[in-house]
């Protein structure tokens, strides 16, 4: 059996990602499968988890703004968006910054970020010491887990699972804000009208 940790453990489960395990936690969106992104060793373990091609980059989450600007570089449309829709189920894509392990991010040297969006993922975040691979519960090309059996079931060698609820149960929205002009990647919890609408605003204050 998978061991099942409370929001009360949050230091014993973030040992293990710092020892390059892999775990499960809750998100707003879906259930997730993460390790920290500062080894490489953690990266590999992750991918062999959920039996995914190394160039398919994973999404990266991160405790705050601050982390975020200490892994990608934020230009001003990008900026407006953290602040209007972050946290909440949204992925930005942008450019990575060249420190950066190759093994981090896009091989178009771009990164998806997410906020984390519950106390406990940010404490976990910060006991890390470094923001997170963040991954969907669910085998490549298979459908993400919905509960904690059904992850305990799919992945019987996870290090550790960290209990709670997810909110919308359908995956983030994603737009790419690493080029000049903003796309809408994929529509979730927050709709390409949403988005469209406050790009309009952002146009609009620029003139």
């Amino acid at each position: 059996m998978v061991k099942r940790y409370n929001k009360n453990q949050i230091q014993e489960i973030a040992k293990i990602l710092n020892n390059d395990g892999v775990i499960s936690v809750p998100t707003d969106t879906v259930y997730g499968i993460c390790s920290k992104i500062n080894s490489e060793r953690a990266w590999v373990n992750l991918i062999k988890l959920k039996n995914r091609p190394k160039n398919k980059a994973f999404s990266v989450m991160c405790a705050d703004e601050e982390q975020i600007r200490s892994i990608a570089i934020i230009n001003e449309k990008a900026e407006l968006l953290i602040h209007n829709f972050m946290p909440g189920p949204i992925t930005l894509v942008l450019k990575k910054r060249n420190e950066l392990p190759d093994y981090v991010g896009n091989s178009d040297g771009t990164v998806a970020i997410r906020m984390a969006t519950s106390q406990e993922l940010k404490e976990l975040i910060q006991n890390v010491n470094c923001p997170i691979f963040m991954s969907s519960a669910n085998k490549s090309g298979e459908n993400v887990c919905k509960n904690l059996d059904e992850i305990e079931k799919t992945f019987p060698n996870l290090d550790g699972m960290l209990e709670g609820t997810v909110s919308w149960n359908i995956p983030s929205t994603i737009v790419d804000c690493s080029t000049e002009k903003i796309k809408i990647l994929r529509s979730g919890p927050i709709s390409s009208k949403q988005i469209i609408e406050f790009i309009k605003t952002i146009n609009m204050i620029e003139k």
